[in-house]
């Protein structure tokens, strides 16, 4: 009787035990917590210069003419990285900036939106926002990963960073929140600080 007690409880044990420990096997992160390292230029650091295609509101720009960060030395420059385009939250971003445009950014400053989408898509974005701004594709996520707004989504964070005229990260804020006045304020002040004003 003994023996047979035993074969029950190891029958029963494989029954419970076993599917749990390939569902654990399949999931190598199950049980531990989860953290994501962000790393991108610190204010004062030399931000990373790069080369990507671009559209605006009229068209795709010329392809052997990518915007160029290092070209735009000499200016405050905002690079607006953001998920994507004609969702709910990238859709207010984008258009907040483009309504607010004199107050957030002023003369003379250079802003830039950064997302996964094709030039195709980014021109009919910004044609239908009116934006009076570049967007910039970044199909590989290659310079959102250098600025801490890559994600494995497929998608990009939402990530803002003003570059000063030297070349270096004035203001970054790695969780920009496109619903929140606070965020736009701080963004403005860090411009303003950044064009010496």
């Amino acid at each position: 009787m003994p023996h047979r007690a035993i074969a029950v409880a190891a029958i029963a044990l494989s029954v419970i035990a076993v599917p749990r420990a390939q569902a654990q096997a399949r999931d190598s992160t199950a049980g531990r917590p989860t953290a994501v390292m962000l790393s991108g230029p610190d204010v004062g650091r030399r931000a990373p210069t790069f080369r990507l295609p671009w559209a605006n509101k009229d068209g795709i720009g010329p392809a052997d003419q990518p915007y160029d960060l290092a070209l735009d030395r000499g200016k405050t420059v905002v690079l607006a990285f953001y998920p994507r385009d004609f969702t709910s939250g990238c859709t207010a971003e984008m258009r907040t900036f483009a309504e607010q445009y004199d107050s957030l950014f002023g003369p003379g400053v250079v802003v830039v939106g950064i997302s996964t989408d094709s030039l195709e898509t980014h021109a009919r974005f910004a044609a239908s926002l009116d934006l009076p701004y570049r967007l910039l594709s970044d199909p590989r996520q290659e310079v959102a990963r250098r600025y801490a707004s890559n994600d494995r989504s497929g998608y990009m964070r939402r990530t803002v960073y003003v570059v000063g005229p030297d070349g270096k990260v004035q203001y970054r804020n790695i969780r920009f929140n496109a619903l929140d006045p606070n965020h736009y304020a701080e963004l403005g002040a860090a411009v303003r600080q950044s064009r010496g004003g």
